[in-house]
């Protein structure tokens, strides 16, 4: 039976000319957004240095090939790997994703824009690189710091009013749509080419949620932003070469994203591409925990203080009460068993339990041998999730963007202490000033679980100060974190 659509070539999609647009004319003149972006660089380079010293993480790193080494190839920052783009920016991608403590992006969609990094960084060191040993000019730090703010920018501003995860796609397709389109631009590819580029991103099947949630919890969470970020550097290489794109990606009849995969529906803008989202990106700070119970844990922590002061331990609760918000109990609000650290690290009452069991949360404090201890999931049952329709509509709102979550506990004599708020996690940009000092010493502790204190020191000294680091060659910077 034949469908009768149209066979003539259509013009490109709006929504891949706006993103193309953007790449290639945008200037972004504000110091905020570059200001935050250092910030950004230096946590998530030193997450990806955290990572390192997870056996489960280093095993996926490396050239496909054992022992291969490529000339001019980029570097994998904290490893002595110099490998292709593409491979490089999945090692770099997997290493800053691997313990969910890199910054985050809250909205109808959820993400961590800095997952991009991966591909930026790996494609700018190889062209330094590549430049340098050809007598050419190489490309500075402030370049990554412009494709850092972009990227945010991309993909932040589609997940503002577009969800993947409620048609089962996971948020990595916007990092790959948003490393897409800068990576072209960095590679020099005509306006053409960059849309050929992003309709290419588009067209590829996007990853299912399911390694996300239960009963299928799993590491490919860890790695799924550095495959996306990967294939970015890949797809943008391919368009480089001439290959043809497809115009009408999105919006095709039957055959498009939005009817095969989007319900029918068109994306929704709130606002125009600009720097917004660098500006308002949220920062993991204190605790590896899933954004949206960053504030659960803090209040958790507070009150495993009261609990000391009043000479009462977790073993002395009934029942905790969590008032939060809707995109917590869609996530994170999880019951029963708990599989593997991918699995905890996405459970609210796991990870209200452990500080208030220990005083701390950590990233091994998702590791097989903590989780054993049976008074974990004793205190897990002990907890309650309900929704406060408030907290939801200030999660959405753009003057606001809270992720606020409050805890009330009950002792077992029926003592009821206060109810404990935070509202806002110590890396929202209500809290930057509290929050900076705290990120700079987070940097540093990740520095000098990989580094000698030489070394360290030649790090710091390029990424503290604003005028020096922009003004870093991109492959002498990278070359400051080989090992």
């Amino acid at each position: 039976m034949s469908t009768h659509l149209p066979s003539s070539r259509p013009e490109p999609d709006q929504v891949l000319t706006d993103i193309v647009d953007y790449v290639l004319d945008y200037q972004i003149d504000s110091q905020l957004a570059y200001d935050t972006a250092r910030y950004c660089l230096i946590d998530t380079l030193g997450c990806g240095l955290e990572a390192l010293q997870y056996p489960a993480c280093r095993k996926l790193l490396g050239p496909i090939v054992p022992g291969t080494m490529v000339p001019n190839g980029a570097k994998v920052p904290g490893t002595p790997y110099q490998l292709d783009p593409v491979q490089a920016a999945f090692n770099i991608g997997a290493m800053i994703r691997w313990l969910d403590f890199n910054d985050t992006w809250l909205a109808a969609e959820w993400g961590h824009p800095s997952d991009n990094l991966g591909g930026i960084l790996a494609t700018a060191d190889w062209l330094s690189r590549t430049a340098v040993a050809a007598g050419k000019s190489p490309l500075t730090m402030r370049d990554v710091l412009t494709a850092m703010i972009k990227a945010h920018e991309i993909q932040g501003c589609i997940a503002l009013e577009n969800s993947f995860n409620q048609v089962g796609l996971d948020h990595v397709v916007l990092v790959k749509v948003a490393s897409t389109a800068v990576i072209a631009q960095m590679l020099g590819l005509t306006r053409e080419e960059i849309i050929n580029a992003v309709s290419l991103a588009w067209v590829d099947g996007q990853s299912l949620r399911t390694y996300r949630h239960a009963p299928n919890t799993g590491s490919r969470k860890s790695w799924a932003a550095g495959d996306a970020t990967s294939r970015a550097v890949r797809l943008a290489l391919i368009a480089k070469t001439g290959e043809m794109g497809y115009p009408s990606v999105l919006t095709a009849k039957t055959w498009g994203f939005y009817d095969v995969s989007f319900k029918g529906q068109p994306f929704k803008f709130q606002r125009p591409y600009g720097s917004y989202v660098m500006e308002n990106v949220l920062f993991k700070i204190s605790y590896p925990a899933e954004f949206h119970a960053q504030t659960a844990v803090e209040c958790a922590m507070t009150l495993y203080q009261r609990l000391t002061t009043l000479g009462k331990t977790a073993e002395d609760i009934e029942q905790i009460t969590i008032r939060t918000h809707a995109a917590c109990l869609r996530i994170i609000d999880k019951k029963g068993p708990l599989n593997n650290p991918a699995d905890r690290d996405h459970c609210i009452q796991y990870m209200v339990a452990v500080p208030l069991l220990f005083g701390r949360l950590t990233a091994a404090d998702y590791e097989d041998d903590i989780a054993q201890d049976p008074r974990i999931d004793t205190l897990r049952a002990k907890i309650v999730c309900v929704e406060d329709p408030a907290y939801t509509l200030d999660y959405h709102d753009p003057d606001k963007r809270s992720i606020a979550n409050a805890l009330t506990v009950t002792l077992q004599d029926g003592t009821q202490l206060d109810e404990v708020v935070c509202e806002y996690p110590i890396g929202h940009k209500r809290r930057r000033s509290e929050g900076m000092p705290l990120l700079e010493s987070k940097f540093r502790t990740n520095l000098a679980r990989v580094f000698a204190a030489k070394q360290q020191r030649r790090i710091l000294e390029a990424s503290l100060d604003q005028p020096t680091l922009e003004a870093m060659p991109v492959h002498e910077y990278v070359d400051l974190y080989v090992t």
